[in-house]
Order: C-alpha cells, then structure tokens, then sequence
C-alpha cells in the first residue's frame, strides 16, 4: 500500500493543479482584460509544462510499477494514472506547451474574427492548431488513427469508425422526421423583447430548480456558454438575447446538467482521478437530458410557462400547449447551440465528418469554409448567411478541440437510453416536473450516473443504468414520438 499511497498523494496536487489551469481558462472567458491575451498564453504554457513534468515524474512509473490494486476504486485510479502517464511519456513537453500557447492566442483571434466577420484573420492560426495537433496526433497514434488518437482525449474506447457507423443509423431517421416537419404549419413563435435583467434572474431559478448549488458554483455570462471545474468549484456561464430567452435559459439548464455531475460526484473521489466526469459524451449526456428530456418536455414546459408570464408578463402566448410547442420548434438556424432537438445532430455529424477530414489530411484548412458551407447546404437546404453563423460560430477548433465535436450526438444517443430507463423507474416523474420539481429526476441521474465519477468506462456507466448497451434507437423513438405528437404527423 505504500507505493499506492504514495502515487495518490502526489495525484492529488497533480488534480489541484489542474484546477488551477481550469481556472485560467475560466476567467479567460469571463473577467480577463482584452488586454492580457499575451500574458495569458505564456500562462497556459507555463501550466501546461508544470502538468506534463509531472505526469511523467519517474517516480510516478515506480508507483505504478510497485501499487497493488485491493478493490475497485484503487483500480479504476491506478488505471487512469497509468492512462494518462502512457499518453504523456508519448508526446515531447515543447509540443505540449506550444499548443498551450497557440491555442490560447486562437481563442481571442477566433472571438475578434468572429465579431469582425472575418474569416481570413483567423484560418493562418487556426491552420497552426490543426498542425500542432495532427503533430500530437501522430506522437499518440504511433502508426495508428490519429483521429482515434484524439478522440480518445474525449471518449476513451471509442473509435471514429464506431461513432461513423452509429451518426450512420441515425442520419436517415433524422432526416427524415426533419423533412416531414417542416411540410407542417410552424407553431406560434415569441416576439417583443425580454428584459435581460428578468431573463438572468429566471436563469437562476431554473439553475436552483435542476439542484445546481450556488455555494460552490457561480453564473457568469461567456459568448459561448460552458461549465468548468469540479468538486466543490463548479461554475457556469450563460448568455442572453433580447428577443430570445430561451436561449438564456435552456443553455443555463444545459451548463447545469454538466455541473451537477461534477457537483454529486461521490465526495470520497474528490481530487483523484475519479473525481470528474468520465468522458464527454457521457457528460453531454447529463447535459442534454437536463435541457431536452427534462427541461422541454410537456410537463415542465407547462410550469415554466407560469414562470415566464409572472417575469415578462403577458407574452402572447396564449397557453401552455403552444407554448411547448413554440419551445420545441423546428426551424431553420443555422446555429448549432440552437438548433432544436431534431435538427442539432445534423450539425453535429457535419463537424465530425470535417474535423476527421482535416486530421487525416483529405481536408486542408484553407479550403475548409467552402467544404463547411457546401456541406451546409446540402444538409439544411439554405446558404450560410455569414460566417458568424458559419466556420466562425463555434469556439471548439480555436482551442484546439478535435475529436470533441462527435460526443455531443454521442451524448444525445446516451441520454436517449438514460430517459427510456428514467421513465421506466420513476413513472410518476411528469407530475413532479409540472410544479417544477426535478428532484426524482435528477435524483435518478445523480445515483445512477453522476455519483460514480471515474469509476467505471463510458460505456459500461450508460449500459449499467440503462440497462443495455447503448444504440441510437431510444433517441429515434423519443423524437419520433414527441415530434409527431406536437406536429401531428
């Protein structure tokens, strides 16, 4: 046990630092001074050295070589450190810290193109972040996919060739539900404008009400919301628009349902290995049952319609039945945080599809904003508008993120199978969720998922609550089920 010991109390500095590189990023998003952009990425580099040195201290390789596992859990972190020790050893620290760096500067370029409309600033950085990960890639693949190599940082155990395969099952389905929704009669949509004040404030209620404790956590506003951190230092950020508020608050019940499975993880784990979420498609999971299944349903919806009319007062729509519709509607955007249930996956495969191209060199960044707005067309219908609503929408290449997109359609799949079997054992739930009591819901969630943290793989998490390995085929029947019911089909 002493080698073990050892190993874990090192671990955990090693987990508190990476805490404190989290926080960086965090307040690259939220508070830092436009300013400080050149700083910031010395910073991150510094950090990024100070966390590769020690996740491949020689010392770390004696622990491993000597630590005995005596049960599950001493198992499942001996795993993840020699995971993530095999990883390191593979890829030279320069390279490490120059991604680092150039991705931190490609975050305030991409935000600046961004607002500028500029697609021409921003690809000769962007082009350096494909180079600098393909590099990385190919230190980690050692002859194999580099894709794969990179997925892996997101989904361990998955595969491009697998998730092709499931986005394959899917596509047809989605489609088309899609083709046939849009013959239909569009249901009413808001108009006027939201108060942004009233919007944040209503913001933090649905926060509360989904369990997100505000003790350990904070709401901030980000152009692009996200959640960061673990433990007992959760904190997520949302976004308004005067005319749309439900963006504001299905992204706030969004960023909850990835905090809260960083919130109810076992506390025991806390600062270890199992101590965060075990993969991203398992976390989009608890994300996207929160916003969608939960936070759109009939039942809910109902509830927060009394909401919106005590904050806006009479909004001009007249009931709770159009108002789940109209919070469900399918429509043309060309956004992808947000697209409607339907719809999301489609921009979630054509960036998959992309990004692999670009890891395996078929695709070259210049040519990416013509291949992104073909590849739009063809899937939507309609031409990109602009590159806001384009190449430049999403922050996720700028930081150096391939690999990540896939897990947001996996996460979907995942929460498809969690609802068919939350359904299952808690039969009563709908009553619950039209006073706006989510307990019994995210009760279920935390026991059956968010609880166990890093103790078991991404898939076995799924597969143990749902009861069955996870298939594209209970998202298809919701959304055929729910869709057809709202649009008549």
């Amino acid at each position: 046990m002493a080698a073990y010991d050892d190993l874990m109390a090192f671990q955990r500095n090693t987990e508190a630092l990476s805490q404190v590189a989290g926080r960086l990023g965090w307040d690259q998003e939220t508070m830092m001074p436009e300013g400080a952009a050149p700083q910031r990425a010395e910073e991150h580099a510094a950090m990024a050295n100070v966390m590769h040195a020690r996740r491949i201290d020689p010392r770390v390789g004696d622990w491993l070589a000597k630590a005995e596992a005596v049960d599950d859990i001493a198992a499942a972190n001996l795993r993840h450190i020699q995971r993530s020790y095999d990883r390191t050893l593979k890829v030279p620290a320069m390279l490490v810290a120059e991604i680092a760096k150039t991705t931190s500067l490609a975050h305030r370029v991409w935000a600046t193109s961004r607002s500028d409309e500029d697609v021409a600033s921003y690809l000769p950085i962007l082009e350096k972040v494909v180079d600098l990960r393909k590099q990385e890639a190919n230190a980690l693949a050692a002859g194999g996919d580099r894709y794969d190599a990179l997925l892996n940082d997101y989904e361990p155990g998955a595969t491009g060739a697998e998730i092709a395969a499931m986005f394959a099952a899917l596509r047809p389905g989605l489609v088309d539900l899609r083709a046939a929704i849009l013959d239909k009669p569009k249901p009413q949509a808001l108009t006027g404008t939201f108060d942004e004040a009233a919007q944040l404030a209503l913001s933090t209620k649905l926060a509360l009400a989904f369990g997100y404790d505000l003790n350990k956590g904070r709401i901030d506003k980000a152009v692009h919301p996200f959640s960061s951190g673990s433990g007992i230092d959760v904190r997520i950020t949302t976004r308004t628009n005067p005319t749309d508020p439900f963006n504001c608050f299905y992204s706030t019940i969004h960023e909850v349902g990835h905090a809260a499975y960083e919130q109810n993880i076992n506390s025991d784990y806390l600062l270890t290995p199992l101590g965060n979420g075990i993969s991203m498609g398992v976390h989009e999971s608890q994300s996207r049952i929160y916003e969608n299944q939960i936070g759109r349903s009939r039942a809910f919806t109902g509830w927060l319609y009394g909401q919106m009319r005590d904050a806006f007062g009479d909004f001009g729509i007249a009931n709770e039945d159009a108002f789940y519709a109209c919070v469900n509607a399918v429509s043309d955007r060309f956004i992808r945080t947000e697209a409607d249930e339907v719809q999301y996956n489609l921009h979630v495969l054509m960036r998959f599809d992309l990004e692999r191209a670009l890891i395996a060199g078929d695709l070259v960044v210049t040519d990416l904003e013509a291949a992104w707005n073909d590849r739009f067309r063809a899937d939507f219908g309609y031409a990109v508008d602009k590159p806001s609503n384009g190449i430049l929408q999403d922050v996720h290449w700028s930081e150096g993120l391939m690999g990540y997109f896939p897990t947001y359609s996996l996460g979907n799949v995942y929460a498809g199978c969690l609802n068919e079997a939350m359904r299952r054992d808690v039969p009563n739930l709908d009553a619950d969720l039209s006073r706006g009591d989510t307990l019994a819901a995210t009760t279920w969630l935390r026991d059956n998922v968010q609880t166990h943290g890093g103790l078991f793989e991404p898939r076995d998490v799924i597969t143990r609550a749902a009861g069955a390995a996870p298939t594209e085929a209970p998202l298809l029947a919701y959304l055929t089920e729910k869709f057809s019911n709202i649009y008549q089909l």
